[in-house]
């Protein structure tokens, strides 16, 4: 299975993606790599793993551009490059860690969307007090969302939940500010009244307190709500962590109930690890793109990869 990989758009460098590459090929002995960067960069690292084939790109599109303007510009970047060699069938899947914007302007153009969808989605999954995962859609893609965007985003997350998590008829919340149907803006409203009649598993308005709670499967929302709750999600989990570190081992009796309790702490952090997630794919595309954390690291760009590959098997995507 040949996965197209950006090289340049990860934070912590092209040595990153490389080695994530690498440890995903102990997991997964039939996986390609092929890399998309700058080959002054790329061959040093490659040479190291092994790995011989890449695709020269001259230009990097970097977050603070404007997507749709870089997109144009820069045909000859990572991005734009990689998304044109799985849109010609020749890799099944592109993981990108690079630019969100560019990443779905270039994804929607060259790749496509289903037939039927306006807009495609960027969903990630969280996990649940129940110990399942609930789909966070949209996570930052559509900035702004008509009710029919969010009526396509349940879909998109159902049908996902359905073949990636092996659930039957996920149940589909939507974020509010209120559970009465009467609650919320003119477009929640009126997604609230389109998710009714779909056919869909829908439980109605869910409050920001009730995502993680294990009710729903999917949640529901615009980018904009849906990008604040995943950073705001990863920066709690992260803070709460480090005060229950830092209590625990704040005297010699909490340090030996550390001791009992670390192997349950170590679940729970990994429960909580954006890395151990790999990335968020777009949902609603005719070909496989997924979004690494511009942070990422080995851990997670090898995720993405491992992501990929189980995305493929599930939904029988060539």
């Amino acid at each position: 299975m040949i996965i197209a990989l950006d090289a340049m758009g990860c934070d912590n460098g092209v040595a990153a993606v490389v080695q994530g590459a690498a440890d995903a090929k102990k997991m997964f002995p039939f996986f390609e790599p092929v890399f998309f960067g700058h080959e002054d960069e790329l061959k040093p690292e490659l040479e190291k793993h092994g790995f011989n084939r890449f695709v020269h790109a001259a230009t990097v599109i970097t977050p603070d551009e404007p997507p749709t303007l870089a997109f144009r510009r820069k045909k000859d970047s990572s991005i734009v490059m990689g998304l044109k060699y799985v849109k010609e069938g020749n890799a099944s899947a592109f993981v990108s860690a690079g630019s969100t914007g560019a990443l779905l302007t270039g994804a929607t153009v060259i790749i496509g969307r289903k037939p039927g969808i306006e807009r495609p989605a960027l969903g990630t999954v969280l996990p649940t007090r129940t110990g399942g995962f609930v789909l966070l859609m949209d996570c930052g893609a559509n900035m702004d969302c008509k009710p029919s965007y969010l009526a396509q985003f349940a879909e998109l997350g159902a049908e996902y939940m359905q073949k990636c998590m092996k659930l039957d008829r996920p149940r589909i919340g939507l974020i509010n500010v209120g559970t009465e149907e009467e609650k919320g803006n003119a477009v929640a409203k009126e997604a609230h009244a389109l998710l009714k009649e779909s056919g869909l598993n829908f439980a109605g308005n869910i409050e920001g307190r009730e995502i993680l709670s294990g009710e729903v499967d999917v949640a529901v929302c615009d980018g904009f709500t849906g990008n604040i709750l995943l950073k705001h999600t990863e920066g709690f989990a992260k803070i709460m962590l480090g005060i229950i570190k830092e209590q625990l081992l704040s005297s010699t009796i909490s340090k030996i109930g550390a001791l009992l309790a670390k192997g349950a702490f170590g679940k729970l952090k990994k429960r909580f690890d954006y890395r151990e997630v790999g990335g968020a794919p777009f949902l609603g595309l005719n070909q496989i793109v997924i979004k690494a954390h511009g942070s990422s690291d080995a851990l997670a760009i090898k995720n993405a990869i491992r992501q990929c590959i189980e995305y493929t098997q599930s939904t029988g995507t060539k």
